[in-house]
């Protein structure tokens, strides 16, 4: 999947805009003080224990940049990476290794950020069966290289966008409830109206609702902030008739409560909106 998802993105337009914002009228710091025939080498090394996620990016910066930049990966993406290790080394015009520098941290740092959150949060749940999801809260117009992120530090992708899946939010319901339907009807509404062959998630906030969403042949119940003890009792009330999905408010010191609950599915919101940055650095 992780493969697939970058495979078919161009990157060019994507690195072109990001060296655009810093190439306004060009690096008048590194032009005033370097000389043009100036040749270096460079390291990038890793300040922190990470799992990196970015090397095609880096690739096609340099790439975009100044092709005759000889770069060499010393690691591949999905590796754990250890603090004070090198993860590629540079050679070629200073110039273009000092321009491309902070371009190529950002996307680097950004995306192994995604990736080593993803790969704790799975680490955490890795005795019991339950995957962990990304949403789509992410950056608008890196949705893909972040989802690709979150699928190579081991976690599984969720909507790429509305049209993946039929999920009822609470927004759909509060809608449709004031023109008096319940959960039952709007989930048939939605399998009757929506593409055929999607399946239908529906978001549950109480134990009340879950015989109507089954009722209504929800596939996937959304169990939205219930506590691990709430997610217990509906996992033994919902008995494997419905996959069961949680979400909201999960954190590293709950995640495994909620997997020991018997979720199916846990989609953690932090993973792409919120994961920081790993610490990196260029050297030359």
């Amino acid at each position: 999947m992780s493969e697939a998802l970058l495979s078919s993105l161009d990157l060019d337009p994507i690195v072109k805009l990001a060296l655009e914002e810093d190439l306004v009228h060009g690096d008048v710091t590194t032009n005033a003080l370097v000389s043009s025939d100036s040749i270096t080498n460079a390291t990038i090394v890793a300040r922190e224990p990470l799992t990196l996620a970015g090397i095609p990016l880096l690739k096609k910066i340099f790439e975009l940049l100044d092709s005759s930049v000889a770069l060499q990966v010393h690691r591949i993406d999905g590796a754990g990476v250890k603090a004070g290790e090198a993860i590629a080394s540079l050679h070629g015009s200073t110039r273009s290794i000092l321009t491309g520098e902070r371009t190529a941290l950002n996307f680097l740092q950004h995306l192994s950020g995604i990736a080593t959150i993803t790969k704790t949060f799975c680490d955490a749940v890795r005795k019991y069966p339950t995957k962990i999801l990304d949403t789509r809260k992410t950056i608008p117009g890196l949705r893909r290289l972040e989802k690709w992120a979150v699928a190579i530090g081991s976690g599984t992708n969720h909507r790429m966008s509305l049209n993946d899946g039929i999920l009822i939010k609470d927004n759909h319901i509060a809608t449709l409830r004031s023109q008096g339907m319940d959960i039952t009807k709007i989930c048939r509404l939605a399998k009757a109206k929506g593409p055929h062959g999607l399946q239908i998630c529906v978001e549950i906030e109480s134990l009340d609702e879950i015989e109507q969403a089954i009722e209504g042949q929800a596939a996937v119940l959304l169990l939205d902030n219930m506590s691990p003890e709430l997610v217990r009792q509906a996992v033994n009330q919902i008995k494997g008739r419905a996959i069961v999905e949680v979400s909201g408010g999960i954190t590293l010191d709950n995640v495994l409560e909620f997997a020991a609950a018997g979720a199916d599915y846990i989609s953690i919101g932090s993973l792409t909106h919120s994961a920081p940055a790993v610490n990196m650095s260029l050297e030359i």
